[in-house]
């Protein structure tokens, strides 16, 4: 017995619908409904926001390590555990004539800043502190910004020592 009643309440239901809309009036609203999902990730989101809110506050005076300010944008190891620093390359190293750049928030002033990541060209790897941060990466077609990219061509080696992390100004 309650599955007859089930039965009329649902035909009930899907004749008044079919009697109250047509086709075409369907495909309309299917029509918007996939443009307007299509169009979502379109919507001004701050997902960057979002994602420094939702991460813990980064160090800011440890500069050997992969969680210092500077390096939110470093794709390679750290000049200053190889023998150099933030901004120079070490001794028989020097620096590649092309670079990639980052915008990084330093938590001491709350401020953004540019910072120029160059990689230090001619000697072995030094194989100590390797970073992996691809905060603000861009894909292989925005060289400019991608850090997975061999810097060191064009140079008179193509070995990668380190990479250096120099301020250019504020963002």
């Amino acid at each position: 017995m309650e599955r007859q009643a089930m039965d009329r309440m649902i035909e009930t239901f899907s004749r008044r619908l079919a009697a109250g809309t047509s086709r075409r009036g369907f495909l309309g609203a299917l029509g918007r409904a996939l443009v307007g999902a299509a169009a979502l990730p379109l919507l001004p989101v701050n997902r960057v926001r979002a994602a420094e809110d939702a991460a813990p506050a980064k160090p800011v005076d440890d500069e050997l390590s992969c969680e210092y300010w500077r390096y939110c944008g470093l794709d390679g190891l750290i000049c200053g555990c190889c023998g150099g620093s933030l901004t120079e390359c070490p001794p028989g190293t020097f620096s590649s004539p092309t670079g990639w750049v980052g915008t990084c928030k330093n938590p001491g002033d709350g401020k953004a800043y540019i910072i120029a990541y160059r990689d230090c060209c001619g000697k072995n790897a030094c194989s100590r502190c390797f970073c992996e941060n691809n905060n603000g990466d861009m894909p292989i077609y925005r060289t400019q910004a991608d850090n997975t990219v061999f810097w060191c061509f064009g140079a008179k080696g193509f070995v990668v020592n380190c990479t250096t992390s120099v301020v250019l100004g504020q963002a």
